[in-house]
């Protein structure tokens, strides 16, 4: 199907972007002045700012709570932006919305960020939280049962590179994890999957945008050829949790997703992909007005209510 036609008007009418480099301080500025006041966000039982203490420093996260429970299961949530993008208060609303649809308590974490914070500070962070999560069960009230880890876009590398950590060091608690639109393969080369050619513009995320965009990660230390970097690259991918990938049609990034779920089907992991026809790159965080696109967080609490075979 073409691309929604409320995707395309948006497109239509983005503005150039400014010549020169890239500014972080500024296009940050830009997203946050975006960001909906307190009182017009979805409702839920609690919403709290708190500090997680984890091996590699205080990190700060925003716990999601839909209802109140003694105990409940926990979506732990890594936001999307190129590695020097996004924070806590720009997907504030998708964290709402997973843990309205889910009934986990999520735990959006507030990760250091590129170029202030040289690899692999960011990918710590989100590591040591998850671990922090399960060490707290009094604290937050998991029951015990679902441990789950969710992100966006450059969120999804961390949720496979965690996932790869977690099996590596011996920590079976994760049940599932959730990668939307993930970047996998932070090589760029343009002819090792067909959607970079097919999408290289004018769909929002274009081709020649993701070097300099990922520039400010890859010049901090991170080394596309390293599994942490580009998970699609770790040569084993057995054991790792149960995943669903959801993908764009409309994203340069497609292919690599939906190879690495085929290369996890592979290697005996329970893994579901699903695109989204008509959608671009960001759908989940941009368009998840659009009933087409809610649905995500429909199908991810689909998921995540089910126990797959380890």
């Amino acid at each position: 199907m073409p691309l929604h036609p409320e995707i395309a008007t948006l497109i239509a009418n983005l503005p150039e972007p400014l010549p020169g480099p890239i500014d972080p301080v500024a296009f940050r500025a830009g997203e946050e002045a975006m960001v909906p006041a307190p009182e017009d966000r979805l409702p839920l039982h609690s919403v709290e700012d708190a500090t997680a203490q984890t091996p590699v420093g205080e990190v700060p996260v925003r716990i999601y709570t839909p209802v109140e429970d003694a105990s409940h299961g926990i979506l732990v949530y890594f936001h999307g932006g190129a590695f020097f993008l996004g924070s806590l208060e720009t997907h504030d609303h998708v964290a709402r919305a997973l843990a309205r649809e889910t009934g986990l308590t999520v735990v959006s974490v507030g990760y250091r960020r590129a170029p202030e914070a040289a690899f692999p500070a960011g990918l710590e962070d989100c590591y040591g939280v998850v671990r922090w999560v399960a060490e707290n069960t009094g604290r937050l009230g998991w029951d015990g049962q679902t441990l789950a880890i969710a992100g966006d876009s450059s969120g999804g590398t961390f949720v496979a590179a965690v996932a790869a950590m977690a099996h590596d060091d011996g920590f079976t608690q994760l049940t599932h994890q959730v990668l939307y639109y993930p970047s996998l393969d932070l090589d760029f080369d343009v002819e090792r999957y067909a959607s970079l050619r097919e999408n290289a513009e004018g769909y929002g995320l274009e081709t020649a945008g993701l070097k300099p965009f990922n520039a400010f990660y890859l010049d901090s230390g991170a080394d596309a050829a390293d599994p942490l970097v580009s998970p699609i690259k770790r040569e084993d991918l057995s054991g790792l949790p149960p995943a669903l990938i959801l993908t764009a049609e409309f994203d340069p990034l497609r292919d690599e997703g939906e190879l690495y779920g085929q290369r996890l089907r592979e290697a005996g992991v329970d893994a579901t992909v699903t695109r989204y026809a008509g959608a671009n790159h960001g759908f989940v965080q941009n368009f998840s007005w659009l009933p087409e696109y809610y649905r995500a967080f429909t199908e991810t609490a689909a998921f995540l209510g089910r126990r797959a075979e380890r």
